[in-house]
This record gives C-alpha cells, structure tokens and sequence, in this order.
C-alpha cells in the first residue's frame, strides 16, 4: 500500500486530509522525523488519478515547525485551493501527495543563474508575489517559470520584476 513506503512527512499530509474531511481530530506525530523540527515553507500537493486537485503553500514558515506546516498546508490544499471544490469522503483512496520542503530564498541577479528543474522561483513586483516550484512537469524555461509566476501574482509582463530563487526537498 502507498501508504507504508511513503516519506513521513508525506504520511502526515495524508493523514492530516483524510482526519479533517472526515471530521476526525488531526493528531500530531508520536515521533518527530529530523525534517518535522525544522522550520521551512512547505507545499502540499495533491493529486487525482495523476492530474493536479490541490497545491497550497507557504513562501517562508509561519508555523513552529516543519510538521505543523506540512499539517496546515495539506488541509488547505484539500480544502481551499480557490481551483478546485474541497475535496470529498468519496475521492480520498484516489489521492496521493508530495510534500516540498523549500530553502530560504535568495536574491538573483540574473534569470541566466536559474534553472527550471533545479530552482524554484518568487517573481516580486509592488508588493505582489508568485511562486512556482521546481521540475513542473510541461515548465522548461526559465521565461515560462517567469511568466507563470507574473500571471499567479497579477503582475504584468512588461513590470520590472526582483526574481528569488530556492530549492526544495521533494517527498512522496
């Protein structure tokens, strides 16, 4: 079963979905892994029959650690990815997960410093942000990775832009 060779972080995500859909507590980790102590922004990502049904995140942490993240963010991408109606009782077998943990950001002088499978991307401009992860499937420019983010932040294509780049850890 998917469950029992999943990354913990990843075991956390699912069940702090399938606790809240069915109106159960979510319970907090008996034991925590070395990456639930850390502090990091994370994405959930939740997927149907392999097509995306939730993604929500945070850019930096706004919990005390990484598992509070990874429990917080997993239910909003459920519930409150403004694309998608909450999920439901019925499609929880059919979901799997990916939890990204993400790297401080830094500042990038150039897009040539970026690389789409490597790096993720913040596009900053009047305060707004877009954030694209890393290694998206159909994404394989850095002007795409740009371009995307510009449209998520309601920025406009000719706005001069600070560009940020990061890492993640990808789990399954």
């Amino acid at each position: 079963m998917k469950n029992d060779v999943a990354h913990p972080l990843v075991k956390l995500a699912r069940n702090a979905v399938e606790c809240f859909v069915n109106g159960r507590r979510i319970p907090r980790p008996v034991e925590y892994t070395p990456e639930m102590r850390e502090r990091a922004g994370v994405f959930v990502t939740i997927r149907k029959h392999g097509e995306l049904r939730g993604c929500i995140g945070t850019f930096e942490p706004t919990q005390p650690d990484v598992a509070e993240e990874v429990i917080n963010n997993a239910v909003s991408s459920a519930t409150r990815d403004p694309r998608f109606p909450p999920v439901s009782v019925d499609e929880l077998p059919d979901l799997t997960y990916s939890v990204d943990v993400l790297s401080t950001p830094v500042p990038v002088e150039n897009k040539e410093q970026l690389d789409p499978k490597m790096h993720g991307i913040i596009v900053e401009c009047r305060g707004l942000r877009g954030l694209l992860l890393p290694d998206i499937q159909g994404v394989d420019t850095v002007e795409k990775q740009i371009d995307i983010c510009r449209q998520k932040a309601g920025i406009y294509p000719d706005e001069p832009v600070k560009l940020y780049q990061f890492e993640v850890k990808r789990y399954h």
